[in-house]
């Protein structure tokens, strides 16, 4: 058995002929998918005339057509389980993988010591695909997951941890999210994600820690690509007289593997579905990222005429399409969500969980709301309010200083400190008194811990 992943430059993501072919012709008999196949019915098609079979697993939304593989396990197919329709492709294969095991071995310790050993990377898997944590089965793999990342057994796990500066024991969902999430992406996104595949799977530390660096500088790279393209297409939204009701951009010079990343970070910005596409030659590969009011894949699904395979999520989706009909998409796509009404986008806003005074701010109130771990998608960290507190001072941080870094006093002068991640456009505009939405979270530098206020959005004190 071999672990094959497709390259997102060369050959695009999913199963793709080439490959198939190939792996036939050295004997390979049986392909089990993970998180693709579900609409790939020509590809399958040819590859069982070649000699291959599947098993399926895949939890993207199907097609019209489904593909002819012997099994194909996705709870959102007709029949399919609901009670697994939140899994990720990563929770799908363990599912899988758990079955297995079960039905080959007798020995039920071994068999939970085993599956136990796979929770770290289907934790992984689990946050960083965006699944809800507020279902029951995410919830209890990534918290089971959490603790087996905490102990650090994986070399993979263990070197990647020391690179992102993350002390083993003390790793949360948050962390998987926007640490170690990010820097396994990375691979796939500007080389190869057999890099990230190699580190995980790796029983050398030395091994692990040469890769673990090398996810390292190319997670940096990404951030610089991500930041130069988004920058990029905003100064041609600003050039525009008015906003349309859905963004398409198409670049030459885009590396495939971050137009997902741009187009999310627009869609958050703009308030409007965005479609990125990496313009080849003749063919272009696109993601799309949208609005609660406006399903991409369906949308999609309206314009497959014009497409050479398609697929993805209500919100997230991607494509790929000959150069000479992309005028023709902008134009039904950009028809599809004025319909819908993306172009009177609603104002965005927040739902504050409680508010608190900063007398409050304590590190008990932190050990109270990690009983509520894991959160992130779907379940998101509590929302707190702090009204009126005073900014002693502001300074910008990050590469670029995209980030604003506060240091504040409450009413009773408790000092405070702020971090706000993309708010450092604030900056300039700061009065002295302000309120804040915030998670509140446990700061660690240098062996040295305190509270920190994770800001998620900033204005003027106001009167209650």
């Amino acid at each position: 058995m071999r672990a094959y992943i497709p390259d997102r430059e060369s050959e695009g993501y999913g199963l793709n002929g080439p490959a198939l072919s190939t792996m036939a012709q050295a004997g390979a008999r049986l392909v089990i998918t993970v998180d693709c196949g579900i609409r790939a019915v020509d590809e399958v098609a040819a590859a069982r005339a070649a000699g291959l079979d599947f098993i399926i697993t895949d939890h993207h939304t199907p097609g019209p057509e489904m593909p002819p593989s012997s099994v194909i396990i996705n709870p959102k197919q007709e029949g399919g389980d609901p009670a697994a329709v939140h899994l990720t492709g990563a929770g799908l294969a363990f599912r899988l993988a758990q079955a297995l095991l079960r039905s080959a071995r007798h020995d039920r310790m071994a068999v939970r010591l085993k599956e136990r050993e796979l929770l770290d990377l289907v934790a992984l898997g689990t946050v960083a695909d965006m699944a809800s944590l507020a279902d029951p089965q995410n919830r209890a793999l990534v918290r089971e997951g959490l603790q087996v990342i905490n102990e650090a057994r994986r070399p993979g796990i263990d070197a990647l941890l020391q690179v992102a500066g993350l002390t083993p024991g003390k790793v949360t969902a948050r962390d998987l999210a926007f640490v170690l999430g990010p820097r396994i992406n990375a691979a796939g996104r500007l080389e190869s994600a057999m890099l990230a595949s190699d580190l995980l799977m790796s029983e050398d530390p030395a091994e692990a820690a040469r890769l673990a660096l090398r996810l390292q500088a190319l997670n940096d790279k990404r951030r610089a690509l991500t930041h130069a393209a988004q920058e990029d297409i905003n100064q041609e939204l600003a050039g525009q007289t008015s906003t349309p009701p859905l963004i398409l951009a198409a670049r030459e010079n885009i590396a495939t593997g971050i137009v997902g990343l741009v187009a999310g970070r627009l869609c958050e910005e703009w308030q409007r579905p965005v479609v990125v596409l990496a313009r080849g030659p003749q063919e272009s590969r696109a993601s799309c990222r949208s609005v609660v009011d406006f399903n991409i894949i369906r949308a999609l699904d309206q314009c497959a005429d014009l497409l050479l395979r398609h697929g993805g999520h209500e919100q997230a989706a991607g494509f790929t399409i000959r150069n000479d009909n992309l005028p023709a998409l902008q134009e039904r796509l950009s028809g599809l969500a004025h319909d819908a009404g993306t172009g009177n986008p609603r104002q965005a806003t927040l739902e504050i969980d409680a508010e608190v005074r900063a007398c409050q701010l304590r590190p008990a109130l932190l050990e109270e709301l990690a009983t509520l771990e894991p959160t992130g998608a779907g379940n998101p960290p509590p929302l707190l309010l702090l009204r009126a507190a005073r900014v002693l001072d502001r300074r910008l941080v990050g590469r670029g200083g995209h980030h604003l870094k506060l240091r504040l006093a409450g009413d009773n002068g408790e000092r405070l400190e702020a971090i706000g991640f993309r708010l450092g456009e604030r900056a300039r505009q700061l009065p002295q008194r302000v309120d804040l939405a915030f998670h509140l979270e446990r700061n660690e530098w240098r062996g040295r811990q305190r509270l920190q206020l994770n800001l998620q959005d900033i204005r003027p004190a106001q009167a209650d």
